[in-house]
């Protein structure tokens, strides 16, 4: 596997390709990250790469973490996170994790929190169809029946039912990197992300490993000039004697 990076949303627009349609886009502030540990197989027992993002003050930290973070010699993280890797010595505790591991056209998959939305009933929830809207039907919008009397005598488990809705990690697969800029941190992705704007993203690279290459659009001849080829040329009327 190979290392990723974190980054918070900025937000959603969109651009214009050469063909002049429109792509919409989020925005990712996407590192640096510095790394703060490599965990080797011998020692702990699997190999990864743990990187932070986002400073904050010494005197929010924690003693514990902040001896991690003096022995790297960085500024303490806000977030800490690992990634397994194959190859953890290709790294070094310091080195600061850029944007730039990604190009255009790259495959990625996004992790996030997605937006939550308090205690929702189950036609927002799980999109019931609802009962009878006529005036003294009594259920328009609740459960109703959940479980049979007699036989089996419960409610099965994972019934749907109101609850919490939102608030759960999110993984977004196979995103298109559009563009990047180095020397402002940022990512462009196409399509959305889960989450709202300034919340943390973990991005790593796709685990289907698709390319995204430029597509080139065949020539398509119009019928008319097909028509026109195609058609025998008309033979010329016999001049009258």
């Amino acid at each position: 596997m190979a290392l990723g990076i974190l980054g918070k949303k900025v937000g959603m627009t969109q651009i214009y390709n050469q063909d002049g349609g429109v792509i919409p886009v989020t925005v990712i502030e996407a590192g640096p990250c510095p790394i703060l540990q490599i965990k080797t197989k011998e020692k702990e027992g699997y190999s990864a790469v743990q990187i932070g993002f986002e400073e904050k003050k010494e005197s929010r930290t924690i003693k514990p973490l902040l001896g991690v973070f003096k022995k790297a010699n960085v500024k303490p993280q806000h977030y800490i996170r690992e990634f397994r890797v194959d190859k953890p010595e290709e790294y070094k505790v310091g080195q600061q994790v850029l944007v730039d591991i990604f190009q255009p056209s790259d495959c990625i998959d996004v992790i996030g929190t997605s937006i939550g939305k308090g205690f929702q009933g189950g036609v927002k929830r799980f999109h019931w169809a609802g009962g009878p809207k006529s005036h003294g039907s009594m259920h328009h919008r609740a459960p109703g029946s959940i479980g049979a009397s007699s036989d089996p005598s419960r409610s099965y488990k994972g019934q749907r039912l109101p609850g919490r809705m939102g608030n759960v990690r999110v993984t977004v697969q196979n995103l298109e990197v559009v563009s990047i800029d180095k020397d402002n941190n940022l990512l462009i992705v196409k399509g959305a992300v889960p989450g709202p704007d300034g919340k943390l993203l973990v991005i790593r690279r796709g685990k289907k490993k698709i390319k995204f290459a430029p597509k080139n659009k065949p020539v398509v001849k119009k019928k008319k000039e097909e028509a026109k080829s195609k058609k025998p040329a008309a033979a010329k009327p016999a001049g009258k004697k």
